[in-house]
């Protein structure tokens, strides 16, 4: 029994900031059908309550992930390493952003259940980033695609909202069985789940003739996990989704569901015990590198070349989601080349940057920037009408133009140009392949630099419609916009910009987590 217990407190060390998130869900569940009477109505202002509930919780969660140590440990199904202790940061800071989203986008009734749904949506990819495990790593997986479901339809259930829902939950299911697919075959390769052994195996077998069931089980998990990532073809989700769910929902699957991809995809891929150790048993690597590369470059031009042919916001910014992507690939692809460390640090006398470092640097640029976008469109819709049409952005900067000039710092942050921290994520993932010498992580480069360009051209567009138009709504006086949006684009902004003149303080300790 004391030997249970023990093993009990020290899994649970591992994953306190995820046992604090759950445990504030359990609270919110188990109280919200008291407040709520037989006919579903609630007191006025019960949503606020929610939301100040959800903030601390998150805070409480916030002061245990910054008191733990990032210190390799593992212990079962679970590993904590530097990774695991950047990533939860991120989540925890991008969850307090989203709560605010959130705050008014479902009614006092369902408030509850909305901001339950995405305390666990954040958890599950907290514990992705600790899984050491193949089964706790799925269930960590299902952790984020259930509580999604729920988190689309909630706030509003008319035909558009229950469209995009059904449309997300029939092809996340699908997701779901290829990645179980693949790990079942990547253990039927190793006889084992635990990523520590499957890693160890791995690097036992090099020289050995390659086993057909890791090629498989390759091609199954980067499809599985591409549907989160929405790279192509696995995005066409994206666009009807983003335009039928509700705003803050779009702002959570534009960068969330990203999260969960790309650490479960380091995760199958390098071992969570340090970067000396991954840098001589990277598990899938020769399968997975050529899939990966032509993945990014598909999907960053079709990403791109499709946003220039929409006209509805959210369907641009869902191509947009699409593109960034690709971009954030190119980072994993240059991190997954064979040896790295010894071979482009002698080439490049010890100057190549970071691929997977840039790629981390990025997902939390790519953060602050479209969750501040969707902050913008939330704080400017008009009254109940929500903004949809590039045309509903018109004349912005005339009726409002504190938001229309926020809303172009996120534009061209997005775009990539100074002095934003997009153009310093972009820079650093071009660097980061150019300075590989090979000629795969060259193209890859070239490619990146063309889809900024082109990119640019669409979110340059969007913001000559809030300048240079005139109002279309010239008699229907602005509704005033809510706090919590203003809360949550004011916090953007400052890690937009501050990102861009102090970003040594995020960058620094990034390169320690893997090289």
């Amino acid at each position: 029994m004391n030997v249970a217990i023990q093993q009990l407190n020290s899994a649970l060390t591992l994953i306190a900031p995820d046992a604090v998130l759950l445990a504030g869900v359990c609270l919110i569940f188990f109280a919200a059908p008291f407040l709520v009477n037989e006919k579903g109505e609630a007191p006025e202002g019960l949503r606020h309550r929610w939301g100040f509930l959800s903030l601390l919780v998150l805070i409480m969660a916030g002061l245990v992930w910054w008191q733990s140590t990032p210190v390799a440990r593992t212990f079962g199904p679970f590993a904590l390493d530097e990774l695991t202790w950047y990533i939860r940061g991120l989540t925890l800071t991008s969850g307090f952003v989203l709560v605010l989203l959130q705050w008014n986008q479902a009614d006092d009734s369902r408030s509850a259940e909305c901001h339950a749904c995405l305390l666990a949506i954040l958890a599950g990819v907290n514990l992705i980033a600790a899984a050491n495990d193949l089964i706790g790593l799925f269930v960590a997986l299902e952790l984020v695609s259930i509580p999604t479901y729920l988190f689309l339809l909630l706030p509003r259930r008319d035909a558009p909202a229950q469209e995009a829902t059904l449309k997300y939950f029939l092809l996340s299911i699908f997701s779901s069985a290829i990645v179980l697919f693949g790990m079942s075959y990547l253990y039927g390769a190793t006889g084992t789940t635990n990523l520590g052994a499957i890693h160890a195996a791995f690097a036992g077998a090099q020289g050995q003739p390659a086993n057909p069931l890791v090629a498989v089980a390759t091609v199954m998990l980067i499809a599985g996990l591409g549907f989160r990532l929405t790279a192509v073809p696995f995005h066409f989700y994206a666009p009807d989704v983003f335009q039928g769910a509700p705003t803050s929902a779009a702002a959570m699957l534009s960068f969330v569901p990203k999260i969960a991809g790309f650490v479960a995809l380091l995760r199958l891929m390098v071992p969570a015990t340090g970067a000396e150790q991954a840098m001589n048993s990277w598990t899938m690597t020769p399968a997975a590198t050529p899939l990966l590369w032509w993945l990014a470059v598909v999907t960053m031009f079709v990403g791109n070349l499709m946003a220039l042919m929409q006209t509805d916001i959210r369907r641009l910014l869902a191509y947009s989601s699409v593109s960034h992507a690709g971009y954030m690939l190119v980072g994993l692809i240059v991190g997954l080349e064979h040896e790295i460390t010894k071979d482009v640090l002698n080439r490049t006398g010890g100057h190549a940057v970071s691929g997977i470092g840039a790629m981390l640097f990025y997902l939390a640029v790519y953060g602050a920037m479209t969750l501040g976008a969707f902050a913008v469109l939330i704080a400017a819709r008009r009254g109940d009408k929500p903004i949809e049409t590039l045309d509903d952005l018109s004349g912005l900067a005339k009726s409002r133009p504190a938001l229309a000039l926020v809303f172009a710092v996120f534009l061209f942050s997005l775009s990539g140009l100074p002095p934003t921290a997009g153009f310093l994520g972009k820079l650093n993932l071009f660097f980061a392949a150019w300075s590989q010498g090979y000629d795969s992580s060259r193209w890859l480069a070239v490619v990146l630099a063309i889809n900024a360009a082109l990119g640019a051209w669409y979110y340059l567009k969007i913001i000559g419609v809030m300048f240079l138009r005139d109002p279309i709504y010239r008699d229907e006086s602005p509704a005033a916009a809510e706090a919590p949006s203003l809360i949550a684009g004011g916090i953007c902004l400052a890690a937009t910009l501050g990102l861009f003149f102090m970003p040594g303080w995020l960058w620094v300790p990034i390169q320690s987590i893997m090289p």
